[in-house]
């Protein structure tokens, strides 16, 4: 079982002068979630290198048993510092994708080539292709075997609107993660603000928040088995 995580390499919060980047929750519960389970697992990012952490993630009620654990985790944190570049990997060598968020792909990924290709040569494959909180942002520009958008027609979820606001980015970021699925014909639903919600729809699997973040990992896996 072979597992590509993408993460992002963009670390600027639009102009505000603050950084940003991956969520660790949403690296780490599935991560580790993935990796007991036998998985083996590659990390890419757009630049390669180093994936930057977004500082927000890092407070201390962001924190969770498994964001515990991976600061603990030398190897993790060693695979972190030194991702793969993303438009070296073969789609073919793995069995699924897995994009953890934060607001970082809303800059890179979301218009990202490389992501983009992969994307769609695993939905071509029928792989699962996995995505919790901001990082549905990296399927704004992918496009089906139809060349329509790979979430029309498709039930999907992601960082909503009221999140957004809850945080105070939303004249910040490019885009609203539940505004463009809606507008690339996705089926959006969602539960109650920071509520555990995921869903799965053919080979798409979408998670709303970091606290969606394991629920995603293991519906990926049922996906995965199948």
């Amino acid at each position: 079982m072979n597992v590509l995580f993408v993460l992002t390499s963009h670390d600027k919060l639009g102009d505000t002068g603050k950084k940003t980047g991956f969520w660790v929750e949403e690296f780490a519960s599935p991560y580790y979630a993935l990796l007991d389970k036998g998985a083996h697992i590659t990390i890419a990012t757009p630049n390669g290198g180093a994936a930057p952490i977004d500082p927000s993630s890092e407070t201390e009620d962001a924190q969770t048993d498994a964001t515990d654990r991976y600061y603990n985790d030398e190897q993790a944190k060693a695979r972190i510092a030194n991702t793969k570049v993303l438009a070296n990997m073969n789609p073919d060598d793995f069995d699924a994708v897995f994009y953890p968020g934060g607001h970082g792909p809303l800059w890179d990924l979301a218009s990202d080539k490389a992501s983009i290709a992969l994307i769609e040569k695993f939905n071509s494959q029928d792989k699962p292709v996995a995505f919790v909180c901001h990082a549905p942002a990296a399927l704004k520009d992918v496009k089906d075997t139809n060349g329509n958008p790979l979430v029309k027609g498709k039930k999907v979820t992601g960082f909503t609107n009221s999140e957004e606001e809850a945080v105070g980015l939303t004249d910040v970021v490019p885009f609203l993660v539940e505004d463009m699925l809606k507008a690339n014909g996705g089926i959006y639903s969602k539960k109650d603000d920071w509520s555990v919600y995921a869903l799965e729809d053919g080979n798409l699997i979408t998670g709303q928040n970091p606290a969606s973040s394991e629920l995603v990992a293991e519906k990926l896996l049922d996906r995965i088995k199948e």
